[in-house]
C-alpha cells in the first residue's frame, strides 16, 4: 500500500518539478491527480488490508483527498488561487489529522505507525504552512540577463505542492521497501495486530 501511494505523488514531484509553469492552473491539475489517484489508492488499501478503526479512519482520509483531487479538477478552469490554498490548506490538514490518530492509536502494534504518524504530521504542517502564503504575493526577479516570471503565490503555492509530493514519494518508497526485512508485519484491527 507504501509503494502503491509514492506513485501518484512521484508523478505529481517530477511534474512539477520539470514544468516551467507554475500558474494556479497546473497546480489544480496536479492536486487534482495528487488527490484522486492518491486518496483511491488509500481509501481502497485501508478497506481491503485493515479492519477496525485503522481501516475506517485512513478509508475517510483516502475518500477526503478524493474530494479534494475532484474539486480540484473543477477547479482548473475557473477557481483563483485563493481557494487553491484554501483546498491545500483544508485537505491537507483534515487527511494529516487522521493520519496522525490512525498513527498514534496503532504504535506499538504494528511498524507501520510511525510510517503513518510521520505522513499524519508532514501532511498538517503542508497545509498549515501553505496558509501562510499571502495571496498578493507578487515579487518581481532579477537576473542579469535571464527572462524570469515575478514570484507569485501560485508559484509558491504550486512549488510547495511539488515538495510535498517529493518527500511524500520518497519517505513511502523507502518506507515500503523496508517492510521487506520485516518478518511478520502484521495486520491493525481495532484492539492492535490480528
Amino acid at each position: 500500500m507504501l509503494l502503491a501511494r509514492a506513485v501518484p505523488a512521484a508523478l505529481v514531484a517530477v511534474f512539477i518539478t520539470f514544468s516551467a509553469d507554475h500558474s494556479v492552473g497546473i497546480g489544480w491539475l496536479s492536486l487534482a491527480v495528487f488527490g484522486v489517484l492518491g486518496g483511491a489508492l488509500i481509501a481502497i488499501g485501508s478497506a481491503w488490508m485493515l479492519r477496525g478503526l485503522p481501516s475506517t479512519l485512513l478509508t475517510i482520509q483516502g475518500v477526503a483527498l478524493v474530494l479534494v483531487g475532484t474539486v480540484a479538477a473543477f477547479g482548473t478552469i475557473t477557481l483563483p488561487v485563493t481557494a487553491y490554498i484554501a483546498a491545500l490548506t483544508g485537505g491537507f490538514v483534515v487527511s494529516g489529522a487522521l493520519e496522525l490518530v490512525v498513527g498514534l492509536r496503532s504504535r506499538g502494534l504494528t511498524p507501520v505507525a510511525r510510517d503513518w504518524t510521520f505522513l499524519g504530521a508532514t501532511s498538517i504542517v503542508f497545509g498549515l504552512a501553505v496558509l501562510l502564503i499571502p495571496t498578493d504575493l507578487s515579487q518581481a526577479i532579477t537576473i542579469p540577463d535571464k527572462t524570469v516570471p515575478n514570484l507569485t503565490a501560485s508559484v509558491v503555492a504550486v512549488g510547495a505542492l511539488g515538495a510535498y509530493a517529493a518527500v511524500v514519494a520518497v519517505y513511502t518508497g523507502i518506507a515500503a521497501l523496508s517492510f521487506k526485512w520485516i518478518r511478520n508485519p502484521g495486520r491493525v484491527d481495532a484492539e492492535g495486530v490480528a
